[in-house]
């Protein structure tokens, strides 16, 4: 037993493939947005009042406020030793790049060549290595 297959044939209309899919998307996006609509409208008032402020606070953000002073002693004594330690730390970093360009080899030859023979170019030679 033979069956014979018919073929279909189909012919491509971009445009109107492009408006069936406008339209779509037009249409999803009604249907959410009155949907949505729909939900605010049968929120109990209270739950729609903490909505709108919400928004309001989105659009008109409220003005910086001043930072209040912190009421743990404790916390305030760690900041303060932390602040003290990064400066510490900050000048031994100063401290051992000014003692690194002291040991570089240009500048110690320079230091030699000024004190050897004293000179304007190894004068300036020193503060340009060393310095």
């Amino acid at each position: 037993m033979y069956v014979k297959h018919r073929e279909l044939s189909v012919t491509l209309r971009p445009l109107k493939l492009i408006a069936s899919i406008a339209a779509g998307i037009w249409l999803g996006c009604m249907a959410v947005l009155l949907t949505l609509w729909l939900v605010y409208a049968l929120l109990p008032a209270s739950q729609t009042q903490a909505l709108n402020d919400a928004a309001a606070e989105l659009t008109n953000p409220p003005a910086a406020k001043p930072k209040p002073e912190s009421a743990n002693p404790m916390f305030d004594q760690y900041q303060q030793m932390l602040r003290d330690s990064e400066a510490r730390q900050s000048q031994a970093a100063e401290q051992a790049e000014r003692q690194r360009s002291f040991n570089g080899p240009k500048c110690q030859f320079w230091m030699q060549q000024n004190q050897t023979a004293p000179s304007e170019k190894s004068r300036a030679s020193v503060y340009q290595f060393c310095g």
